[in-house]
Order: C-alpha cells, then structure tokens, then sequence
C-alpha cells in the first residue's frame, strides 16, 4: 500500500551512520536508498559525521519530506552541511530553504527540481522528457506492470537496456520502488519555491552535472546554477544523471574536496568555545 502524503502519518525515517566530527546529512535519488553513499561515508568518516537517512518517496511535497527527516537533522546539528542525488538533492534544497541558518555547505548532483524549468518556459519545454516518462509509468502501474514502469523510468535516467541488464535479483526492489512516481513527479514539478528564493542561499554550492545527463537535468543546471549566489559548477566527462552510482569514486572525491574546502574551515572558525579546547 503506497502511504500517505501527510508527513504526519508517516515515521520517522531509518538512518545509517558513522564517523565523527561535523555532520554531514546524504540524501538518496528516487528508486535508490541510503545505501548508495556507503563509499562516500567511508571517505568521509575519518574527518565527518555522516548521517544518510531513507527518504520516504511517498510524499507529493518536497517540505513533507523536509518535515521527515527533521529528526535526522536535529541529531546532526547545526551548522551542518548536505549532500544530495537528484530528488535527494530537491530535498537538500528545500532543507536549506526552510532554515538557511542551519546549512553552511551544499553538495548536489543534478537536483531534479523541474518546477524551475517550467515556470521558465511553460510546456512543451525540455522537462517533457521525464514529463512524460511519468506518465507512462503511471499507465503501467494502473495496467498492474510494475515491471514495465520501472523499465521506462530506469532507462529513462540511467540509458536504454539498463533495466534488462539489471540483476533479476535487484529488479523486484526496484519495480516497487517506482510505485510512488506519480508523487515524485508532483513534488518535483510542483514545488512551489520561485528561482528568486535559491538566489538567497549564501553558502558555498557544488553543483555537479554529468556530460551526458538528460535534457530534463540539464535544463534545471541551467537555470539554477545561474541563480545560486555562491556556487561552483562542476560538469562531469563521462558521467550520466547516475553518476553518483556508476562512477562513485569521482563523485565522491569532488564531494570530498570540496567539503574539505568549503565546510571544514567555516565549521573550525565557527568552533562553540568548550569544543575549542577539547583534545
């Protein structure tokens, strides 16, 4: 049963963590899970905190999903620094939105916020592609073909024949994974943030794009890299919208080093005092 999308009903989410030091919070992509930043913690563990909660998927509102890992945040502390994959990254948006005292350092992969694109250039427009490929997902999960909507949106995103070249062994987690598109969709094209609201982030972005992404992707790059105050934009040779996952090692090293750079020092200056003097 899909849950519902009142925050309220919904518990609080699992979360993997390790490390010590200043926290940092990981935020998975849609049809993915914490899971996908096992490496990157590992990386980062020596000198951080990493805390990777589930996101639920099921919410039709990126601040409902905001509102669910509140928990997670708390526990992580403020200042505090994200990292987010595509809806996750939606999310770290939106987190920094409700409360920018509480975020120093954004570290994003090609966030999916197509409710950008379309208030830039109302449809057809080029986030037709996922546009549509929503729909048709939605048309197999009514037809009851799991398989077939998560097919379309697998392949949409990582190429065509990634889904029949997935282990069969993975494949029913996925297909239920995208049983929730239809409020993916909604929450990624609905949000109700203006461009004008990200311009007032001041703290350091990486936005990371990989070359050969989607137009849907690379069209919100456009126009929110432009609009980020203090954002470095880091396009990727190679890699697709899943390059947080097919080549992690480069990701998670440009990640490494900019939060090296950009979190590290500002968390050191900002020390409360008994941790100044703490061994």
């Amino acid at each position: 049963m899909t849950r519902a999308s009142n925050s309220a009903n919904l518990a609080a989410p699992s979360c993997r963590e390790a490390g010590s030091g200043p926290a940092v919070v990981c935020l998975h992509a849609n049809a993915s899970s914490p899971a996908q930043w096992r490496a990157l913690t590992e990386l980062l563990a020596p000198k951080l905190r990493v805390l990777a909660p589930d996101l639920s998927g099921s919410v039709t509102r990126l601040r409902d999903e905001v509102a669910l890992i509140e928990p997670v945040l708390a526990q992580a502390g403020s200042p505090l620094a994200l990292v987010g994959h595509s809806y996750g990254a939606a999310v770290a948006l939106v987190t920094a939105l409700a409360d920018p005292a509480r975020v120093s350092a954004l570290a994003l992969y090609e966030p999916t916020l197509f409710s950008l694109v379309d208030a830039e250039t109302p449809p057809p427009n080029e986030a037709d592609g996922i546009r549509n490929v929503a729909a048709d997902c939605g048309r197999a999960l009514d037809a009851g073909d799991a398989d077939a909507a998560a097919e379309r949106f697998i392949d949409y995103w990582t190429g065509a024949g990634a889904w029949r070249q997935t282990p069969d062994s993975r494949k029913p987690a996925l297909a239920a994974s995208v049983r929730n598109v239809r409020r993916w969709a909604h929450a990624l094209f609905n949000e109700p943030a203006p461009l004008e609201a990200f311009r007032s982030l001041d703290v350091p972005v990486l936005y990371m794009v990989g070359r050969r992404t989607t137009a849907s992707a690379r069209a919100v790059a456009q126009i929110l890299a432009a609009a980020l105050p203090r954002v470095d934009v880091l396009e990727l040779e190679g890699l697709g919208h899943m390059g947080p996952l097919t080549h992690a090692a480069a990701v998670n090293d440009a990640i490494r080093q900019f939060l090296e750079r950009a979190y590290l020092p500002y968390r050191k200056s900002h020390r409360r005092p008994a941790a100044a003097t703490a061994k």
